[in-house]
């Protein structure tokens, strides 16, 4: 793969998304990128996965070959046969609407004959640990279940170049070993693999080489040994993660003195006439308390959430507030859920106007607004389309919308999943914040350095059932081994 001075910006873009880009990645080499979010992570992973501009519009300059070919006069069967996208959204990749037709399609459509391809996707499955997902419908599978399907459906194909954005975003712990072993067998197998990701740690074996991407251009390009031994300013110029997950800051260890104000019961939820999915959870929150929810894949978290929120009524047990038992539509007026994918969520025609939904009758909206902004370095973009936005943009967007209600309760779905180490930080004190004003938050994580960040408690899922109830100060440690 070869990029030489590339320019681009998409259809409606103001300024270039990517600038004088050069790049070449050989045959056989782990290639990760990282950089701020909107530095143009994403747009260099669509440019080398041949998407842009065929798929992606906009003004293209410069050269884009792919061994020696210009990829502007390929064919899309002669890329597809050659390079594999894993998308940072994965929904938007999937053609079929169960999982083994999901997995099976490019191998159909490349016309891999039906024994072969059978066995690829035994294979597939057995590695990343989705036997169990096939024979799925992709509308039943929680977020991380849909994200190890779009890896299980490149990783059946194999192509000679895999290029993967934000894999390991919506994955648990397990899921993302796993997904480490198998890129380290396709990289054995002399396979040219990209990674985009802000969490980094789990690759540390695997990375050949470092781009760092800044405002659209290539800031910086070094091994991962000189990554690694980057001096601290650098790395918080870059808006970097840490490799490894630390202790728990001491503003996570704050006491919380209120009595409880929230008392969920023998809670239960099943859909339809399903299994359970939440199995007899019980337990206290208080107000000032910011309680993470952990655990595998498909545990129950997102659910149980639904159920707190009133988004769904519980088939047994009962939920209190301040010794009152509440109906589902009474939770669903005190409480504010912020959902996983930001797309469902967004419905303004600029940043702005999201913000300010159900707040223009208050006074301070605008300057409320403009703080918002502020603090979670939205500044500029106020005039801008939510869809015209990164994912890590657009998560900070609907996290900022959650700072402007005034809800007793506040549940966070990932709202880390995509964000760089800057905004990382500024969104785990916000959340710290929030619950500092009295309020009980709840947040759904597989990111560790969010839970030590600004978390009190770790409430560990699994299968349905409350497996384990931590305090994040005191219990740091097996906290830590659950990641």
């Amino acid at each position: 793969m070869s990029i030489e001075n590339v320019s681009f910006r998409y259809v409606g873009a103001e300024t270039q998304n990517v600038s004088s880009l050069n790049l070449r990645v050989p045959k056989g080499e782990c290639v990760l990128i990282c950089g701020p979010s909107g530095s143009g992570k994403t747009t260099v992973a669509r440019l080398i996965g041949g998407l842009i501009p065929r798929f992606f519009g906009g003004k293209l300059t410069g050269s884009l070959k792919l061994n020696g070919k210009d990829m502007r006069n390929m064919t899309v069967e002669e890329i597809t046969s050659t390079v594999g996208s894993v998308f940072q959204d994965p929904r938007s990749q999937f053609f079929t609407t169960d999982t083994t037709s999901e997995m099976a399609f490019t191998c159909e459509n490349m016309g891999v004959p039906r024994d072969e391809m059978l066995d690829r996707i035994a294979l597939s499955s057995y590695a990343l640990d989705v036997s169990g997902l096939l024979e799925r419908s992709i509308f039943d599978l929680s977020s991380g279940e849909r994200q190890r399907v779009a890896i299980g459906s490149v990783h059946a194909y194999s192509p000679p170049i895999l290029v993967f954005d934000e894999p390991s975003a919506n994955l648990d712990p397990e899921s993302t070993r796993r997904l480490a072993q198998v890129l380290g067998t396709l990289k054995e197998e002399g396979r040219t693999v990209v990674v985009v990701e802000h969490r980094f740690g789990y690759l540390s074996d695997l990375i050949g080489r470092v781009v760092v991407m800044m405002d659209g251009r290539k800031e910086a390009e070094m091994s991962y040994a000189e990554f690694l031994a980057m001096d601290p300013a650098t790395h918080e110029r870059y808006c970097l993660r840490q490799a490894t997950c630390g202790h728990a800051h001491s503003k996570g260890a704050r006491k919380v003195t209120s009595l409880p104000r929230l008392d969920i019961s023998s809670v239960s939820f099943s859909y339809k006439r399903d299994r359970e999915v939440i199995r007899g959870v019980s337990l206290k929150a208080c107000g000032g308390e910011v309680i993470a929810l952990v655990g595998p894949n498909g545990s129950g978290k997102t659910t149980l959430a639904n159920v707190l929120c009133g988004l769904r009524r519980p088939t047994r047990g009962s939920i209190s507030v301040n010794g009152r038992r509440m109906s589902p539509k009474s939770l669903r007026r005190m409480s504010y859920f912020v959902m996983q994918d930001a797309d469902y969520q967004l419905f303004g025609e600029s940043v702005e106007a999201e913000l300010m939904l159900g707040a223009e009758a208050c006074r301070d909206a605008g300057e409320r607004m403009r703080q918002v902004c502020k603090r979670l370095g939205l500044a500029g973009l106020e005039s801008r389309h939510p869809a015209s936005l990164s994912g890590g943009q657009k998560q900070r967007v609907t996290i900022g919308v959650a700072l402007m209600k005034r809800s007793e309760i506040m549940v966070f779905d990932e709202p880390t999943s995509e964000l760089d180490g800057l905004n990382l930080r500024r969104v785990s004190n916000l959340i710290r914040s929030l619950a500092d004003d009295g309020r009980v938050v709840f947040v759904i994580t597989h990111d560790c350095e969010l839970v030590m960040g600004c978390c009190t408690r770790a409430i560990q899922l699994v299968d349905g059932k409350l497996s384990a109830d931590m305090d994040v100060y005191l219990e740091g440690s097996a906290i830590l081994a659950l990641f």
